[in-house]
C-alpha cells in the first residue's frame, strides 16, 4: 500500500516538474523584444524622423506578424523625442535602457546626438543602430562593437561628392570654391572630408571661404549674399532637414542656383518631395538611399508599395535606412539564434545582410555596412508627381569608404 503510494507521489511530482519546465520554457520563448528608437521627433531633424519612425513601425508590423524575432519574440516599440539636443538624447537613452529594457537602440538624427548616446548603449551592453545620422566618427573613433552603422558616413558620402565635382570642375575649368556646412558633428565632418578629399582629387581647387551657420538656422539671407560676394566658381554644401529646407528655399529666391552652381550637396529624397514645385531642375545632387535607385531589388519594391500603402506617400532615404536597420538587427538575431545581445552583436560582426539596397556587409574593423552613395541630377519624371535624379550614379561602399589604415592611425592618435 505504502508502495503504490509513493509511486503515486512520484508520478504526480513528476508530471508537475514536466509541466513546471514546459510552463517556463513557453514563458520564456514568448518573451517579447523591447527595441527603443531615439530620434528627432521635434527639432530641426524632425523632416526626416518622421519618415524614420514610419519605417520602423511598419517593420515591426511586418515581423509581429510572422510572430516576432525568431517566429517567437515579438517586438515591443518604445520611442522617445532626443529633441535634435545631445544631453536630452543621453537623458531618453538611458531611460530608454533603465526602465524599459530596450535591447537595441535607434538612433539618432543628429551625429552630435548619436556620439553622445554611442558610449550609453555600450556601458549598459546594447546595440545602437544610428540610421539617420553619420558622422565617421560613430564608428571611426572611441570604437563601440555594440554599435552598427547602415547609413553610409560622412566619410563615404565627401568622397562620392568630390568624385562628381572633381570630374565637373575639370570640365567647367572651375578653380575657387566655398563651402557652407550647418555647425555641429555632422557639417563639420562632411565639409572637413571634402575639403581634404578635393586636395587629392582636384589639387588645383582653391577653398576661398567657409561659412558655418549654426544647427537650427532659419535666416540664410546674409550667407547667400556673401557667398555671391565672393563670386566663386562653385559652392559645396553640407546643411540637412529643415534647415536645408529654408536654405534652399530662400537661396532660389535670390535666383541663386542660376548664377552660383552648387554641385554634389545634400538634396534628398525629402527635398525633391517637399519641393516639388520650386526645386531648381538641373542641380547635381547627393542622397543616401533613393528608393528609385533600387526597385528592382524585391526587399525595395515590397518596401515602396507597403509604406505607400499604409502612409500615402513614397519612403524617403530617411525611411529605407529605418527600415533596413530593423532588418538588420533581425538577421542578426537569426544568424546568433538568439535575443541575447552579446550573441547578437557578435552575429553581426562582419555580417552579409539582405536589405533594401542590395546584398550589403559590416567591415569588421568599424562595423560599417557597405552601402552606397548616390549622384545625380534633379529632372522631372513622369512616373512620379516630384522630381527624381536622372543620370544616377551610384558610389558603392567599398568604393568610397576610409581605408582601414586610416581608421588605425586615428584610433592611435586618440590613445595618446
Amino acid at each position: 500500500m505504502k508502495l503504490n503510494i509513493l509511486k503515486k507521489t512520484i508520478i504526480v511530482f513528476s508530471i508537475i516538474f514536466l509541466f513546471g519546465f514546459i510552463f517556463s520554457d513557453s514563458t520564456q520563448a514568448a518573451e517579447p523584444y523591447h527595441l527603443g528608437v531615439a530620434l528627432s521627433i521635434t527639432g530641426t531633424g524632425a523632416l526626416y524622423c518622421k519618415d524614420g519612425v514610419d519605417a520602423i513601425k511598419l517593420a515591426v508590423d511586418e515581423i509581429n506578424k510572422k510572430g516576432g524575432f525568431l517566429g517567437k519574440h515579438p517586438l515591443k516599440l518604445f520611442i522617445r523625442d532626443d529633441q535634435t539636443k545631445p544631453d536630452v538624447a543621453v537623458r531618453e537613452t538611458k531611460d530608454l535602457i533603465l526602465r524599459d529594457k530596450v535591447r537595441c537602440v535607434l538612433g539618432s538624427y543628429s551625429s552630435a546626438c548619436a556620439v553622445a548616446i554611442k558610449p550609453v548603449c555600450q556601458e549598459y551592453k546594447v546595440l545602437h543602430i544610428p540610421a539617420i545620422s553619420n558622422s565617421e566618427n560613430i564608428t571611426k573613433i572611441n570604437f563601440s562593437p555594440y554599435t552598427y552603422q547602415v547609413v553610409p558616413n560622412t566619410y563615404m558620402q565627401a568622397k562620392a561628392s568630390v568624385i562628381g565635382v572633381a570630374e565637373l570642375a575639370k570640365k567647367k575649368g572651375w578653380k575657387e570654391y566655398v563651402t557652407i556646412a550647418s555647425d555641429y558633428e555632422w557639417g563639420r565632418s562632411t565639409q572637413g572630408n571634402q575639403v581634404q578629399l578635393l586636395k587629392e582629387f582636384a589639387p588645383g581647387l582653391k577653398l576661398k571661404k567657409e561659412f558655418w551657420p549654426a544647427l537650427g538656422e532659419t535666416q540664410y539671407t546674409s550667407y547667400i549674399t556673401a557667398i555671391m560676394a565672393e563670386k566663386p566658381d562653385f559652392v559645396l554644401g553640407s546643411i540637412a532637414a529643415k534647415d536645408n529646407v529654408a536654405w534652399i528655399q530662400q537661396a532660389q529666391g535670390y535666383g541663386f542656383f542660376e548664377k552660383v552652381p552648387y554641385p554634389g550637396s545634400l538634396i534628398s529624397v525629402s527635398e525633391l518631395i517637399i519641393q516639388a514645385k520650386t526645386l531648381t531642375r538641373g542641380l547635381v545632387g547627393l542622397c543616401r538611399a533613393p528608393f528609385f535607385a533600387h526597385l528592382d531589388v524585391p526587399m525595395m519594391a515590397n518596401f515602396v508599395k507597403n509604406f505607400k500603402a499604409k502612409y500615402d506617400r513614397y519612403p524617403s532615404d530617411w525611411a529605407v535606412m529605418e527600415y533596413d536597420a530593423v532588418y538588420a538587427l533581425k538577421q542578426g538575431i537569426e544568424k546568433a539564434k538568439s535575443i541575447d545581445t552579446e550573441k547578437v552583436k557578435d552575429a553581426m560582426k562582419g555580417m552579409k545582410i539582405e536589405t533594401t539596397r542590395g546584398n550589403l556587409y559590416f567591415r569588421e574593423i568599424d562595423n560599417q555596412l557597405s552601402c552606397s552613395s548616390y549622384l545625380g541630377v534633379v529632372a522631372d519624371d513622369p512616373k512620379y508627381p516630384f522630381p527624381i535624379y536622372h543620370d544616377l550614379v551610384e558610389i558603392k561602399g567599398p568604393d568610397s569608404w576610409a581605408p582601414e589604415a586610416e581608421i588605425i592611425e586615428a584610433r592611435k592618435a586618440e590613445k595618446k
